[in-house]
């Protein structure tokens, strides 16, 4: 079965940081992570860090400078580095990325979402 397993979050205090990572598991011929959304409480997801094939990434304006979001092609892993952590960063992170399986089935996934809680 096709996913994506997301890890790294948990507790800071601002000013702090945190590294999330994002792993693709299964029968995949190739990996295509395309970026980290988040979705803080009482409010709709929104798109953190994105990643190109060719490797460009763009961010929201919110988390420019400190946030930088890479990818292992080799491991089927997407990061995300978040440094100078602020508490509007609270929420549930989530990776999404598409995925070609092995019998070249295209397959947009979400990871399961990892909480970070950062505080004051």
């Amino acid at each position: 079965q096709m996913r994506l397993v997301e890890s790294g979050g948990g507790l800071v205090l601002a000013g702090g940081s945190l590294r999330l990572s994002c792993a693709a598991s299964g029968s995949i011929f190739s990996f295509n992570p395309m970026g980290w959304y988040r979705q803080a409480p009482g409010k709709q997801r929104e798109m953190v860090a994105e990643i190109t094939t060719g490797g460009s990434t763009h961010y929201a304006d919110s988390v420019k400078g400190r946030f930088t979001i890479s990818r292992d092609n080799a491991k089927n892993t997407v990061s995300l580095q978040m440094n100078s952590l602020k508490v509007e960063d609270t929420g549930v992170y989530y990776c999404n990325a598409g995925v070609v399986t092995t019998t070249y089935s295209y397959l947009e996934l979400w990871g399961q979402g990892t909480l970070v809680t950062v505080s004051s």
